[in-house]
């Protein structure tokens, strides 16, 4: 049996972790077995699916680099032969036109509550061709057994049973003639030969429905594995307050997509006590018996560490393809400068997300006019000049400019003026940055180049010169 998976979101909104676990599992799944898989859109919802969202879908798939073998298709452009099923399965028996009212539905289910039943479509139309008019709009409901229970092996949880009892006769088709979800999912899955059904926990009550359409089309019936819900690292449903955003702001905040998709695949699946997986670890080794039944808890603390290592232990080269938008986004200029694959190795162990990265190398590229204040009063003072102009003049005399004579030089200045390092690294560090904090002086200042260093120290000369004049004015 060729194994064949699906990822079928409903583009109402946009894609959160929750969806994209499911649709990792499902690709890794096929992946797995060298199977196929296949994006689904099902669409049917008219009134909430929006054109954004499908974007959102297709991208963050794309960002993460889910590819699909098959689609991505959409149950909206395949309404003809939804219904081409159903007028099939009503004239064999397997479906039946039902004509209440919605008021009737609705007194059905208040008396129903009312008697502690659960509430469900009594049959009316079921049997009776009392209320079957032609001119009258009605909907077409699937004729599911009455007696007898559906099993199925879930290939996470074990065998589910749910009697037929419990399940009512389900609408197929609206009075406007648009199919409706539960059906369009069972002819999509039956077209499309899928072998393999993963999806959230939430289709559990959907699956003996679907499971009695395919019997009764004479279809067969997939494997499903249904997969535990996400919850906040408090134990609760997870949502903003936690980070439950869509797939692309953690794009937008910095993330690698290898790093999340390492958490999201640890996120209710283990392999012994591995934590780190690269992609071909993952459909090497994953597999749903592996996958854990109870709900899992999201940890931001967690997929931050993570992204850290990512950014340290991929090739700079690739980091730098993914943090080129970020230096987009901050609108900096890298003409003039290190090359991102540098910078990444610069200030990778420093920052956490390539926007961290993003925002914190602006020197690098390019000069300013001012210095951070609280920094500048600290260590831009009359004390550091003489430790500036000394160190300006050693690295003005360099001939070579490399992280190891700009190291010499500096501890040429430390032992001219026989100080420590700390009375000329700071002031140092200030003038060539503007900030307080960067890495290694020598590599952070070959990285921003000779002319720019030795301008930037002037730059601090004078402005420590101006606050002496200053203080003089005041005296």
């Amino acid at each position: 049996m060729k194994i064949k998976t699906r990822f079928a979101p409903s583009p109402t909104g946009y894609l959160h972790v929750g969806g994209a676990r499911t649709a990792l599992y499902s690709w890794l799944f096929a992946r797995h077995f060298r199977g196929r898989f296949v994006l689904r859109i099902e669409d049917t919802d008219l009134d909430r699916s929006t054109q954004p969202a499908v974007d959102a879908i297709i991208d963050s798939m794309n960002w993460l680099n889910l590819d699909w073998d098959e689609g991505p298709y959409f149950q909206t452009k395949r309404f003809v032969r939804y219904n081409a099923v159903i007028d099939d399965m009503l004239s064999n028996g397997t479906a039946y036109r039902c004509y209440c009212s919605k008021k009737r539905l609705e007194t059905l289910r208040k008396e129903q509550i009312a008697r502690d039943e659960k509430p469900r479509y009594d049959g009316r139309c079921r049997d009776s061709h009392a209320y079957h008019v032609d001119d009258k709009s009605c909907v077409v409901r699937f004729r599911n057994p009455q007696n007898g229970s559906v099993m199925f092996n879930d290939l996470i949880r074990g065998p589910i049973k749910f009697s037929n009892q419990e399940l009512d006769d389900l609408i197929i088709r609206r009075i406007d003639g648009s199919p409706t979800y539960n059906f369009c999912v069972v002819i999509d899955d039956f077209d499309m030969a899928i072998t393999h059904v993963i999806r959230g926990e939430d289709h559990i009550s959907n699956t003996p429905r679907q499971i009695n359409i395919l019997k009764a089309l004479g279809a067969p019936v997939p494997a499903y594995a249904h997969v535990s819900t996400i919850l906040g690292d408090d134990g609760k449903k997870l949502s903003k307050r936690h980070g439950a955003v869509g797939i692309m702001q953690y794009r937008d905040e910095g993330f690698l997509p290898e790093a999340l998709l390492n958490y999201l695949v640890r996120l209710g699946w283990s392999h012994g006590d591995q934590e780190i997986f690269n992609i071909d670890e993952m459909k090497q080794l994953f597999s749903l018996e592996a996958v854990n039944k109870s709900a899992s808890a999201f940890n931001n603390k967690k997929l931050l560490w993570l992204n850290h290592y990512y950014i340290n232990h991929l090739p700079a080269s690739y980091v730098a393809t993914h943090l080129a938008w970020h230096i987009k986004q901050q609108g900096i200029d890298t003409r003039t400068g290190p090359k991102l694959a540098v910078l990444v190795k610069l200030l990778g162990e420093r920052c956490k997300t390539l926007k961290e990265i993003a925002i914190s190398c602006r020197y690098f590229y390019e000069d300013f006019s001012e210095f951070d204040s609280n920094v500048s009063k600290k260590y831009l003072c009359q004390a550091a000049a003489p430790a500036l102009e000394t160190v300006h003049a050693n690295l003005a005399s360099l001939t070579e400019w490399t992280p190891a004579a700009v190291h010499t030089a500096i501890k040429q200045t430390t032992e001219a003026l026989q100080v420590s390092i700390d009375k000329i690294g700071m002031p140092l560090r200030v003038a060539i940055t503007g900030v307080s904090q960067s890495p290694a002086l020598d590599i952070t200042a070959y990285a921003i180049g000779k002319s720019r260093c030795l301008a930037r120290i002037i730059q601090a000369l004078d402005y420590i010169a101006c606050r002496a004049r200053g203080n003089t004015d005041q005296a």
